[in-house]
């Protein structure tokens, strides 16, 4: 009994899994679980607020695949305000691929056809999110603004968010 009952969990997050994943598949959108919203607040270069256009609260939403530097880190603020210059009350749309740690959607944003996440990499204002030995998702955007020593890769000495916050903490006060 507690087997099938384990068996039929594991198959039913299988299945789910698998469902979540075809959103991404050939790096574009399912087109059923797009949420077209309008962007509200930006919290800094990898967090804003939507609002659905259709109606429904604000939430919170993490860029997949990037990396910003922290708010109170060197290039923090810059990230951020190049952020809130390219999609500030703009609308998006948002493709939620999972919820994190702190109650946020982890999803791909797109603004005019174009992958937000890649854009910020691109112009050097976060890092491609780095997991085990993975370079991560825009690891050839990150390659062409270092190349270009663009952004915040004009500053070698910058140090990647993940090590700025285990050495400083979160920089919420």
């Amino acid at each position: 009994m507690l087997w099938q009952r384990l068996t039929n969990r594991w198959l039913a997050i299988t299945l789910i899994a698998i469902c979540q994943c075809s959103a991404w598949a050939g790096g574009g959108f399912n087109h059923e679980s797009v949420i077209a919203a309008q962007v509200t607040y930006i919290t800094d270069g990898d967090t804003l607020w939507v609002r659905p256009l259709g109606g429904g609260a604000p939430f919170k939403v993490r860029l997949e695949g990037l990396d910003a530097p922290e708010i109170c880190q060197a290039w923090g603020a810059q990230s951020r305000d190049a952020l809130a210059a390219r999609l500030g009350q703009r609308s998006v749309d948002v493709a939620i691929h999972r919820y994190d740690d702190y109650g946020r959607a982890v999803a791909r944003i797109e603004f005019g056809g174009e992958d937000v996440a890649a854009w910020m990499v691109r112009q050097g204002h976060a890092w491609s999110y780095r997991y085990r030995r993975s370079r991560g998702p825009y690891a050839a955007e990150e390659a062409q603004a270092r190349r270009a020593r663009r952004g915040l890769f004009a500053d070698t000495a910058l140090e990647y968010p993940r090590d700025f916050r285990r050495r400083h903490g979160s920089c919420k006060f």
